[in-house]
């Protein structure tokens, strides 16, 4: 109710004019025409609504009236009704007298509506649960025959209030109906409660927090971090630019140094790349594959669909929480009873969609990937690599219906179906031809290999049984990967050519397609769920 008001006192058509503004205005009128009484100067202007600027309008023949003010000149010329109206603005003809100020308060920024549902969801639990606890004292404290008498007059009325009640379902769901939008690239129909603009408004204030709170680990821009990011991320919105919410977009990038395997991209176009995800990618191709994948995230809105969904969600369980406080006896059994209604919000509407969010950024991802002719075969050995990762380090993950992301093994499987389409679409942009070595055979028989000399170390006795070691250390890779993506990432007269002005881009491209061993991580890093998201 809160934010229908705040959208309809913000689209309100009204307009007024203050005394103070009245009072400071003033008239010029050529010479010959006599100038009427000064309070009629009021009672001609009208406006249409209440924007920074205004539209008057005379209601008497004559003349046009010129206002003036003094300091920047500025004049305002209204026409009478003979001749069509003006829009305020600078005219050509100066002010010849110094006269007051002509001026109008600075409009205050209005928040934007994700971030006043944030801050007003806490309070509305808060509320629901006062509501809930008071009704059952005032219940407890009715005596019996009052009860009954309640009871009575509702065992009455039961026809009314189901009316009642089927009544406000039928306008929840036209309001729901009201709000459906269809998804870019996908065009899948989903609930948006919250416009674009104003998520693009949270961005920008949430943008400024990361960068305060990064503000001491960010890369600099001359280093090969930086660099490969920046030249994929740029490669991968020229080649996606006949998406209009890629081409909208002004893409920045931000490397920030932590050992977390962590990226994700703001909907204002901001990216966040953690130089642990830098460590964690083998080549070039899987970097772009991750890059589109947070970008998908982006263009796709997801972070204003899922907020959608929470709001929704939430609205209708301040229902079902105020009367857990007034029908449970106790405050415990009342917390209790909260407690197992946010764990089945959580398991049976925000885990599950946030899941299903993932996967279709996964696919966008992988389009997106392809276009920007990167070898999409990179994708699924990606994940495979990140699930013998946490085998190695030994992190205990959780079940995919307890988390919000897919697991490894699914994500993998999931891409593994989508490269024949992905390859199809490759092809399609005027795309080099791949090397005949597929990535996810070659990484297969490495992974093979890599088990069976481990398993005969195994039995060299008990020095031979740690964990298998790895072809290059994790200490070496902030310097030696880097320039090994920035030299798959050179500029070169290849084949890559843009599908609108047929001539050569950046490429990302490599000489083969063999994915590199998994690197082994530091002590230090910690838990994580694959790659997560932030948008």
């Amino acid at each position: 109710m809160v934010l229908l008001s705040l959208h309809l006192l913000r689209s309100s058509r009204f307009c007024w004019l203050s005394p103070h503004l009245a009072r400071n205005v003033q008239v010029y009128k050529p010479a010959g025409y006599p100038l009427k009484k000064a309070h009629s100067v009021s009672s001609q202007i009208s406006c249409q609504r209440a924007t920074n600027s205004f539209h008057f309008r005379a209601t008497q023949t004559g003349p046009p009236l010129l206002f003036c003010g003094n300091g920047p000149t500025v004049c305002f010329q209204i026409s009478p009704k003979t001749t069509s109206p003006l829009h305020s603005g600078p005219v050509q003809t100066p002010c010849r007298h110094q006269l007051h100020h002509f001026h109008t308060s600075a409009p205050l920024r209005a928040l934007p509506a994700p971030l006043i549902w944030m801050v007003l969801k806490p309070l509305q639990k808060l509320m629901a649960i006062i509501l809930g606890r008071s009704i059952r004292k005032w219940w407890v404290a009715l005596p019996v025959n009052r009860r009954q008498l309640m009871r009575e007059w509702a065992w009455q009325r039961r026809w009314h209030m189901a009316v009642g009640a089927g009544v406000a379902m039928v306008i929840a769901a036209v309001l729901l109906l009201t709000h459906l939008d269809e998804s870019p690239v996908t065009g899948r129909t989903r609930l948006l409660v919250f416009s674009r603009e104003n998520y693009m408004e949270l961005a920008a204030l949430t943008s400024e927090a990361y960068m305060e709170e990064f503000a001491e680990l960010l890369v600099p821009v001359t280093d090969p971090r930086h660099k490969v990011v920046e030249r994929v991320v740029q490669h991968l919105a020229q080649r996606n630019k006949d998406i209009p919410e890629v081409s909208d977009v002004t893409w920045s990038v931000h490397v920030v140094q932590s050992p977390n395997v962590n990226a994700f991209v703001l909907p204002n176009g901001k990216v966040f790349m953690f130089t642990g995800m830098l460590d964690a990618v083998a080549d070039i191709h899987q970097l772009t594959i991750v890059l589109g994948h947070e970008m998908a995230h982006a263009l796709l809105g997801h972070s204003a669909e899922q907020a959608s969904l929470s709001h929704v969600v939430d609205l209708l369980s301040l229902i079902l929480l105020t009367a857990i406080w007034a029908m449970c006896p106790r405050d415990s059994l009342a917390l209790l009873g909260q407690w197992v209604q946010d764990k089945l919000t959580q398991l049976m509407f925000s885990r599950p969609y946030s899941r299903k969010l993932e996967a279709e950024a996964d696919k966008v991802g992988l389009q997106l990937a392809a276009k920007a002719c990167a070898d999409v075969r990179a994708g699924p050995v990606f994940w495979q690599q990140m699930e013998i990762r946490d085998q190695l380090t030994g992190e205990g993950t959780l079940p995919e219906w307890l988390s919000t992301h897919p697991s490894h093994k699914n994500r993998f499987t999931q891409l593994d179906c989508l490269i024949p389409q992905a390859l199809e679409l490759r092809e399609s942009c005027i795309c080099p031809a791949l090397p005949a070595t597929d990535p996810r055979v070659v990484f297969s028989k490495s992974v093979q290999v890599l088990l069976k000399n481990a398993k005969n170390q195994g039995r060299g006795g008990p020095e031979g049984a740690s964990k298998p070691h790895l072809p290059h250390s994790h200490a070496s890779l902030p310097t030696a990967l880097p320039a090994a993506l920035l030299a798959q990432t050179a500029v070169t007269p290849s084949p890559y050519v843009d599908q609108e002005s047929k001539g050569p881009v950046p490429v990302v491209a490599s000489e083969t397609a063999v994915a590199a061993p998994v690197p082994a991580p530091t002590e230090g890093d910690g838990p994580h769920d694959g790659v997560q998201i932030t948008s």
